[in-house]
């Protein structure tokens, strides 16, 4: 998963004025016309080509993601934070990118599906932090309609920086040249990359496979960059970053988890946990452990529990088997300390648990209930729950269904109109949901999920 390092400073209450308050420093925002055209390989080899140059590459992932950031944060050699207008929100934004342009050489930022798709879409982000953006559009099973498409994507909204286009799964030179001829006069070819699933990257049903689950993947990004080689010689046009005031329910309350101590679940079964999470948690104060729920045998010791989530479905029998760890989470709870338990996490608190193939395996038993694993995506979008200190921002996206006897405590708003809810249950100090919550959004309400009083 890596360290967090990265713009550790816009969680620490004491940041170096000193620093100017306008930074300059090369960036591109890598968008394409849909999901599934190639941004993350585009990305990654962007990212591992100018590293292998010598220059200090930080990337950031447009929207809720934990998958492509872990494929990037392998590419770049750092960690990938998110960038999120709703999510997070722009002032939040701007002080992670400025904080970046303090060290970098390069800022890349990949976008979420099509360029303007959703309510918070990449041209959003990309127009209102002053990003030039790069499409990447599969070039496959197309010739002259290649540049339709890079005309619309540049011209639908006034006022977007369209740098360029680079074409992806190009089938041969000739096809390259075809393509850059289609495109209007006047616009950056950036060049092709060839159809090659050897620098692809695996998937499954939540995305792509965990960046540390392919063996061979640093042979993928090399050879992605290898392919992308003079192509990304150019770099992008300097952009300045400025700093915006946070709003006050986003400002970091310096000391108040001081002395809590906080066990944060991470394994090939709980992986989903974004950095910033961890680096508010210790801003605020929390010492936190890492723990394998698959391996260890006991709890380390600490005052709260944080259960991201992840691939519990993939790791049945070994959950299941994994008794001393069972124990050891029901007797923290039994003593009254805190857990927060995100979608996977709340999984593996169930009676419960039944994969894609229909094999169910007992869970850690201290919600009751169960889940299965369904072929179709269940629920998706961004969601904000009302906590007692304040409202918390979050996404949902699993292919699980519920069920469980105890009454939900509330339910998450979708951003999204019509959007389906989701339900909060708590159970003494348990807070658990389907909701991936980004602690930045409100460490206050964060911290009085972990604090061992309330």
């Amino acid at each position: 998963m890596g360290g967090h390092a990265l713009c550790g400073a816009y969680f620490e209450q004491d940041i170096d004025m000193s620093h100017h308050s306008t930074v300059h420093c090369p960036a591109m925002l890598v968008s394409a016309p849909a999901s599934g055209q190639g941004k993350t390989t585009a990305t990654a080899a962007l990212a591992r080509w100018h590293r292998q140059q010598g220059r200090r590459v930080r990337v950031f992932k447009a929207g809720p993601d934990f998958l492509d950031p872990m494929m990037l944060a392998q590419a770049s050699g750092h960690p990938v934070y998110q960038l999120d207008l709703w999510m997070g929100g722009e002032a939040h934004c701007r002080e992670l990118l400025w904080q970046a342009a303090q060290e970098a050489d390069l800022i890349l930022v990949e976008g979420v599906m099509g360029l303007y798709d959703g309510m918070s879409s990449s041209a959003d982000l990309a127009m209102q932090l002053g990003l030039p953006v790069m499409a990447v559009i599969d070039g496959s099973a197309m010739a002259q309609t290649f540049g339709a498409i890079a005309y619309g994507l540049a011209h639908y909204r006034p006022g977007l920086q369209l740098a360029g286009v680079l074409a992806n799964r190009v089938g041969s030179d000739t096809h390259a040249q075809m393509l850059k001829e289609s495109l209007p006069e006047g616009m950056k070819w950036f060049g092709a990359l060839p159809r090659d699933e050897a620098m692809g990257m695996p998937s499954r049903h939540l995305g792509l496979v965990q960046a540390e689950e392919v063996a061979d993947l640093d042979a993928r990004l090399d050879r992605a960059a290898q392919a992308l080689g003079c192509l990304a010689s150019d770099m992008p046009q300097p952009v300045a970053f400025e700093r915006s005031p946070l709003p006050v329910e986003q400002q970091v309350p310096a000391h108040v988890l001081d002395g809590v101590t906080i066990a944060v679940a991470r394994d090939k079964a709980f992986a989903f946990l974004y950095h910033a999470n961890i680096a508010t948690l210790e801003a605020m104060g929390a010492k936190v452990r890492f723990f394998s729920p698959l391996h260890d045998q006991a709890l380390p010791e600490a005052d709260a529990l944080y259960l991201p989530g992840g691939y519990p479905e993939l790791h049945l029998s070994r959950l299941s088997a994994n008794v001393s760890m069972r124990d050891a989470i029901a007797r923290h709870h039994a003593q009254g300390k805190p857990i927060v338990a995100e979608c996977g996490g709340m999984l593996a608190l169930l009676d419960g648990l039944t994969d894609h193939e229909g094999h169910r395996a007992a869970m850690w038993g201290l919600l009751p209930g169960e889940a299965a694993m369904q072929k179709r995506l269940v629920n998706l979008g961004l969601h904000a729950a009302d906590l007692p200190e304040g409202t918390v921002r979050g996404h949902t996206f699993h292919h699980a269904s519920m069920t469980s006897p105890l009454a939900h405590h509330a339910s998450t708003k979708a951003q999204r109109f019509n959007g389906q809810p989701e339900a909060i249950y708590q159970e003494g100090r348990l807070h658990a949901s389907f909701l991936h919550l980004y602690f930045p959004s409100h460490p206050t309400a964060v911290a009085g999920l972990f604090a061992p009083t309330r």
